[in-house]
């Protein structure tokens, strides 16, 4: 990539920002901004505290997936395991441990850095921290009131082909396999 002042033709200014909607996971905001040419245009979007997601490897080389209905979808969706930060400053692996042992009621010996994944950085600034997990250990879930998903293990090989078909659609669920797929040799890259 190259140097930060080679993209300045690209860099919008704001002038001014107001929160139009303050909810407890999301924030919608409008903003006035000057365009590189000058010229102003509005904005919105909506301001997110990030994510973490982990892709959980088991011995066997099958991968630790949820089905849970999501609202937004009106559908079941698969995915892996996965849940927004605490604060802006928590840090992400712990958030990732957090989130696997409550959803999956699993822990993990060794945890793998995948990359951050930006799911709609044209209406969103949320950014979603991926992991892949290995040597599991299986515990008790500790879901929150609100959630119900059911945990399944499907292995690696037949979740690359679903997202490949189309069958699994969910972004994050789709890049932190095959990343993952990549990592451990299954898929070249």
């Amino acid at each position: 990539m190259g140097k930060v002042n080679e993209f300045q033709n690209l860099i919008e200014k704001t002038v001014d920002s107001s929160e139009v909607f303050a909810g407890e996971m999301l924030h919608v905001y409008r903003d006035n901004i000057e365009l590189p040419n000058g010229k102003m245009a509005t904005r919105e979007y909506v301001k997110h505290v990030g994510a973490v997601a982990v892709v959980a490897l088991t011995e066997n080389g099958s991968v630790v997936m949820e089905k849970q209905y999501r609202y937004p979808a009106r559908r079941v969706v698969t995915e892996i395991p996965a849940g927004k930060l605490d604060s802006l400053e928590e840090d992400r692996l712990e958030a990732a441990k957090r989130e696997l042992r409550e959803e999956t009621g699993i822990e993990a010996d060794e945890w793998v850095e995948l990359g951050e994944y930006h799911p709609a950085s044209a209406y969103c600034n949320e950014k979603i921290w991926m992991f892949m997990a290995r040597g599991l250990r299986k515990g008790e879930q500790d879901l929150d009131e609100d959630e119900f998903l059911n945990v399944v293990e499907v292995p690696l090989e037949e979740l690359v082909e679903q997202v490949l078909d189309g069958t699994i659609k969910d972004g994050k669920t789709q890049v932190a396999l095959l990343k993952a797929a990549v990592r451990v040799g299954v898929l070249k890259a």
